[in-house]
Parts: structure tokens; C-alpha cells; sequence
């Protein structure tokens, strides 16, 4: 089968700062099957045509950049039927090893289950099946050592619960209130933990404050008072679907005003369009899960 392809962006290093990149290793599902047939978020309309060659272009400059930058990129195989396995972060959630698996609200997804827990173990990762319905990596974003927890439209308050006993850490959770960012890692971008000067660790995340109810803001604004406040603007070309090595933030080329927030702070944007992908709700951390593997420390 040929693919088309499109030519990486330019990558470009940036002015010196101590913002440092760190090694990633992500699992990515090339959409050879993505289509819009059906309605689950309201950027859907399935009476739109979709490019599923386009798509796929698109797609393949993500990770084809994720490589240029050093990372590495694993692949599980997308599955007639299954439009939707292209948006990975959905797929589990993964901590030093230790895979939970998804237990998705809407029926159309629940086939992607099973493969993605099959890839888990396949892989050597140690699989826990889900008891509670959440949604992977789409609603859990690990900030340091915290993990942050989306609720409101797919995952469950209850599933925060048994991602504390699973992983042993601590889950803050935060309630989305705008159907159009219905998982967190649309309303959150984690930019850090990056190694700063002295070797201190520090958490840094970027989000959307109209997408989260007034208690959530105001443990955001506690916790991360250093935090890049996204305007609404961005967020609406969901430019807070981000991925972050530290340094490097794969953003959407249309979040003009946050690639200029991020590069204020001594980020270097990395522009990407997923223009075709949006229209299943989905942008460049919906197509990027992080494995994080004890061997390599957490990369």
C-alpha cells in the first residue's frame, strides 16, 4: 500500500536556555482506517467527507518529527472498523512499566480495548484491566509526580480512585465543564518535569481556564501559579493538544499566541497540522500515548 507523505517541518533549535529535552518513547497507530461515520464529541459531523490519505500525510509528519527530535516511536496496527485507534493517548495509561488498560464510555470505541491491552503485554508491560470507565492518557496527563484526573464527560470520578491504588500516587481530580475539550489532555498541555538549573525538577503545564469549573481552577492556580494561561482562541484550534519532550512542544500551527507564550518561556514550538484529524476530535497528544518503561527511566 503507498502512503503519501509530506515533508517534516523545519525543526528548529532555538536560542539557548536551560530548558532541556528529554527522551521520549511513544506508541503511535497510523489512520489507515480513519473516517468520521459516527457522532461522539461535537466535532464530528459525520455528513463531512474526511481525506483519509490525507490524514495519513498528516499523521506521518508527527512522527516523522518525533524522530527527527530523537524519540522513540512504536506503532500498533490499526483495525478495520476502528476509526478511532489513531488517537492512542486513549488507549491506556502508562507508569514505569505498568499499563492501565481503558474501559471507553461510548460503545463505538470499546473494540479498541482488547488490542490495546493485548499490545501492552505483548510488549512487556505488566496489564491491569480497568474495573471503572476512563479513558487512558486522554484524561490522565502524570505532572511530576502527581497525576492529574479529568472527569465530566468520559472518564469517571470513580475511576480516580483506582488509578491512586494502581499506580500509588497522587490523583488531583478536575472537572471539565465545555463538551468541546470533554478529555483534559485538550484543556492541559504538560510542558515539564524538566532537569533545571542544579538538577532541580520542576512541573510546569500550560491550560485552558474556561474549559474547567471554578474549584478546578482554583487548584490549578494553587498548584501551578507559573502555569501558561491559553486563550480561547488557541484552545479552539485545540492547541493545548500538545506533546512536550521539555524543550520541543509539538503544537497545532494555528495556536499562534501560545506558540509565542511557549517560546517567551524558552520553548521551542514544533508546528504540526493535524487539520485532518481534528475532524474526528483529535489532535497531537490524542495520537501520541507515552510509554513509560522502568529500564529507561521513565522515557
Amino acid at each position: 500500500m503507498s502512503t503519501q507523505h509530506t515533508s517534516a517541518p523545519e525543526i528548529v533549535s532555538g536560542t539557548a536556555s536551560d530548558r532541556i529535552p528529554q527522551h521520549r518513547r511513544y506508541l503511535m497507530c497510523r489512520p489507515e482506517y480513519f473516517t468520521v461515520t459516527y457522532r461522539i464529541n461535537p466535532w464530528m459531523e459525520p455528513a463531512n467527507p474526511t481525506d483519509t490519505a490525507k490524514a495519513v500525510a498528516q499523521w506521518q509528519t508527527l512522527h516523522d518529527a518525533y524522530i527527527a527530535l530523537g524519540h522513540e516511536v512504536e506503532l500498533i496496527d490499526p483495525i478495520p472498523g476502528l476509526p478511532d485507534m489513531v488517537y492512542t493517548a486513549n488507549g491506556g495509561f502508562v507508569i514505569d512499566g505498568v499499563a492501565l488498560g481503558v474501559k471507553f464510555r461510548v460503545d463505538e470505541r470499546r473494540g479498541e480495548e482488547r488490542p490495546f491491552m493485548d499490545w501492552f503485554a505483548s510488549h512487556g508491560l505488566e496489564v491491569v484491566e480497568p474495573v471503572l470507565v476512563q479513558e487512558g492518557e486522554g484524561d490522565f496527563l502524570l505532572v511530576g509526580d502527581t497525576i492529574l484526573a479529568g472527569m465530566g464527560f468520559r472518564s469517571t470520578g470513580e475511576s480516580h480512585r483506582e488509578l491512586a491504588e494502581v499506580f500509588g500516587k497522587e490523583v488531583v481530580s478536575l472537572t471539565l465543564v465545555n463538551p468541546s475539550f470533554y478529555h483534559l489532555d485538550t484543556a492541559i498541555a504538560v510542558l515539564d518535569p524538566v532537569q533545571g538549573p542544579g538538577g532541580v525538577e520542576r512541573a510546569n503545564i500550560a491550560y485552558l481556564p474556561s474549559a474547567f469549573d471554578d474549584r478546578s481552577r482554583a487548584i490549578l492556580e494553587e498548584r501551578y501559579p507559573d502555569a501558561i494561561l491559553v486563550s480561547d482562541e488557541d484552545g479552539a484550534v485545540f492547541g493545548l493538544n500538545a506533546a512536550s519532550d521539555g524543550r520541543n512542544v509539538f503544537i497545532s500551527p494555528r495556536a499562534t499566541g501560545f506558540a509565542a507564550q511557549l517560546r517567551e518561556r524558552g520553548y521551542t514550538p514544533v508546528p504540526i497540522d493535524l487539520s485532518e484529524l481534528l475532524l474526528g476530535g483529535g489532535g497531537i497528544k490524542c495520537c501520541t500515548l507515552e510509554l513509560r518503561g522502568r529500564a529507561n527511566g521513565g522515557a
